[in-house]
């Protein structure tokens, strides 16, 4: 097994202690035969009943192995090896962090930790965990209320019952340094202690301001560790303090140069050097800070039967003022960016509890694995805006030309100066409360007909109550009883492989992004209730999925092989005419999925797919005059028609190994407008990213790597706000690390 490590293109800092650097192919070979990789890529969830090849719906892992390949640090750097997956832009309601989008649908809402829900804004960090798991297609029956595209979950790394420390060090390009450690200390009486750390520090690549500061700890204590009774005291803290990144402006024509007939796309501009940043190092900040503590608690009545007990506390708190590089007024097309500010002081506390039976049994012929639960939450948020002394103005500032004479408020398009003075002061408004609470039961069931034939069926009762409150307003209070089910069918013409159909709904109701997000269904974030006089019209936003795909593991169970076709068809969306909001939007998106993993040789493994969708917007509000909105027909916004992704790696020796990753989506649209009887689109254009990473074993305790990223040095726009701005990637740059095992 240790010489399978040693070779093995995914493997991580597993490559541990006991690797022999001198080990012959020969062995190698050997150890290959009897080791099975595709274990490493199943669910850590108890709600999967059935192996992910014979559970019918698309679910992707990426694993430890492939993060520390990749170098990723940052969970959005570890979504992009998953196709399907865009990415929106904060601005407005929409706070800075994760905000990805699952085959057309804001997914925000949508991210866990072990199972549960973590709707706190931020960006999150890797460096304690274990593996990351997307699930596609409606998923309320899994995860709860959202889940209309789909659900990402993030699994963290538990204490072991072997001994070992895995210190990772790091510089490059960009000031970047960094150090991880990762011990674990057992005892013979089931007793382990594991602690992850991190700190981090670094200026953006190819941008002239933005820089990065992070930290981390993560410890967790077990006991009773191969025995039927298990319990796990888990902490997590991390923190950052950033200068932000402030991304492009469009270039966007002033309203008198505006066409009037055709359709006339416009992209982002950094007026011509991607260096240009267009906020203040003065006034511009970042802080997050997230703490949770869990206590797991397992037993195992027998070998078919299993009971868990999971409770977690949990604070995050955001604080920001970051510069939008706004474009409106046309100021952008005269070489002059307007420096708008974005502020916002935020704190999420979670309080959930969730106990699950897990198990088998048989009823006649038929055999079943099952898992049912209860989930128990209460979550709130305090959300306020930050207003500045002095303000960053309007757009029309920059008719005062840039400088002093604008109050450094406009800045040039070609030659912003990110250390203009700004000596003012800010002072954090009165917050806008949310809160929720849910109960939930679930049920999940695999019916083994025959070797051949299986049944999976899912049911979710969520009790929704929810409320807001902002400043000075009356609180607005919703409840709901939301069902939700999936139902699939697996044929299995050969062991390894599986053909299958899926149907599954999604509920989404008002307020499920407790203020961390625009995108609340019936909620006007600026006002704390919906434009509506009576609350009982704002039913949930309800999805329903399809999806026929099949699996495959061959090469002796070395490579998997997916394919699906799907369709998500979303109805009772929130639309707003005339000041007065409606469920009765309806939007669709129809596509097909392709996706591998594992090893095509003892020496060459792959990761990656390819997604293509095509969304329509079908039902959306009219305008005042009675016409059609101009978004209507036309494609959901961060929904790229093709993405794909792709990573690589060869073992040329048992000591040397190299890697290359490919990551391109085609065009996304952030908005469109009516001029006359023109179309104007602002969108970013399609790209295609190259990574680079190549690795060497220096001997049983140490080993070298180097990763390259944007290797072609592409400038590419990775996500868009819908008006304003577009958020670019980062440039190229290298980092060298010396991975040490004790």
């Amino acid at each position: 097994m240790a010489a399978f490590l040693l070779t093995m293109p995914f493997a991580t800092s597993a490559w541990a202690a006991d690797v022999d650097a001198d080990t012959e192919l020969g062995a190698v070979e050997v150890s290959v035969q009897k080791a099975n990789p595709m274990k490493a890529t199943e669910s850590n969830s108890n709600k999967f009943t059935a192996p992910l090849r014979d559970t019918p719906k698309t679910v992707q892992v990426i694993t430890r192995e492939v993060l520390d390949q990749r170098g990723v640090a940052s969970l959005e750097e570890a979504l992009r090896s998953t196709p399907g997956i865009t990415f929106g832009a904060g601005e407005g309601g929409n706070p800075i962090g994760d905000r990805p989008f699952i085959r057309g649908i804001d997914s925000q809402q949508s991210i866990s930790v072990d199972g549960l829900r973590d709707i706190a804004a931020g960006s999150r960090e890797t460096f304690n965990v274990e593996q990351v798991e997307v699930i596609k297609g409606a998923d309320s029956a899994f995860n709860g209320r959202g889940g209309a595209g789909g659900s990402i979950s993030v699994e963290t790394k538990q204490p072991q019952t072997n001994d070992f420390t895995h210190l990772d060090l790091l510089a490059g390009t960009d000031k970047y340094v960094r150090a991880t450690v990762d011990s674990n200390w057992a005892t013979d009486q089931g007793v382990a202690l594991r602690l992850n750390a991190m700190g981090q520090k670094n200026d953006l690549p190819g941008r002239n301001g933005p820089e990065n500061k992070h930290w981390g700890f993560a410890p967790s204590l077990a006991f009773g560790l191969d025995t039927d009774t298990r319990l796990i005291l888990s902490y997590y803290h991390y923190q950052t303090d950033d200068i932000p990144e402030s991304g492009a402006p469009f270039y966007w024509p002033a309203a008198k140069d505006r066409p009037t007939s055709g359709t006339h796309t416009y992209h982002p501009t950094t007026g011509g050097n991607r260096d240009n940043w267009y906020g203040l190092v003065d006034r511009d900040f970042r802080k997050e800070k997230t703490d949770q503590g869990s206590i797991t608690f397992e037993h195992d009545f027998n070998d078919d039967l299993k009971i868990r007990n999971v409770f977690r506390a949990a604070k995050s708190s955001q604080q920001y003022v970051w510069t939008q590089p706004d474009d409106s007024q046309g100021n952008v097309a005269n070489g002059l960016v307007w420096r708008r500010s974005n502020t916002r002081d935020s704190d999420v506390n979670t309080y959930q509890n969730v106990t699950d039976l897990t198990g088998k049994f048989e009823t006649g012929a038929l055999k079943h694995s099952f898992n049912v639960g209860l989930e128990l939450a209460h979550e709130k948020s305090a959300v306020s805006s930050i207003a500045l002394n002095p303000t960053h103005g309007s757009g029309s500032v920059c008719k005062n030309g840039v400088g002093a004479a604008s109050g450094y408020m406009c800045t040039s398009l070609n030659n912003p100066n990110p250390n203009d003075p700004w000596n003012g002061t800010y002072t954090v408004g009165d917050a806008t409360n949310y809160r929720t609470k849910t109960t939930s039961v679930y049920a999940f069931d695999t019916i083994e007909f025959n070797p051949q034939w299986l049944l999976n069926a899912g049911v979710r009762f969520d009790h929704y109550d929810s409320s807001v409150q902002a400043p000075g307003k009356e609180r607005f209070t919703r409840t709901d009883n939301l069902w939700n089910y999936q139902l699939g069918l697996v044929y299995k013409p050969l062991p390894n492989g599986s053909i299958y159909a899926n149907f599954a709904t999604a509920s989404t109701p008002g307020n499920s992004f407790l203020g961390q997000g625009m995108e609340d269904q019936g909620i006007d974030p600026t006002s704390g209730r919906s434009p509506v006089a009576n609350a009982n019209e704002l039913s949930p936003e309800k999805t329903r999925s399809y999806e026929v795909g099949t699996k495959w593991d061959l090469l002796n169970d070395r490579l998997s092989l997916t394919g699906a076709v799907f369709r998500n068809e979303i109805t009772n969306a929130r639309i707003v005419e005339n000041g007065v909001a409606r469920m009765a939007g309806e939007k669709v998106v129809d596509g097909f999925e392709l996706g591998f993993n594992g090893q095509i040789t003892d020496q060459w493994n792959v990761y990656g797919g390819y997604t293509f969708m095509s969304s329509e917007q079908k039902k959306l509000a009219k305008n005042a005059n009675g016409s059609d909105n101009v978004a209507q027909g036309k494609d959901f916004f961060n929904t790229p028609r093709h993405s794909g992704s792709l990573w690589t790696s060869y073992a040329f020796t048992p000591k040397l190994t190299a890697g290359v990753g490919l990551y391109a989506q085609s065009s996304a649209v952030g908005s469109y407008t009516q001029n006359g009887d023109a179309v104007l689109i602002k969108g970013i254009p399609g790209y295609t990213r190259y990574d680079a990473m190549v690795s060497y074993q220096i001997n049983k305790m140490a080993k070298a790597q180097l990763n390259v990223y944007n290797l072609t040095d592409k400038e590419y726009y990775s996500s868009t706000y819908s008006t304003h701005y577009a958020s670019i990637g980062a440039g190229r740059s290298a980092v060298a690390s010396l991975k040490l095992a004790f």
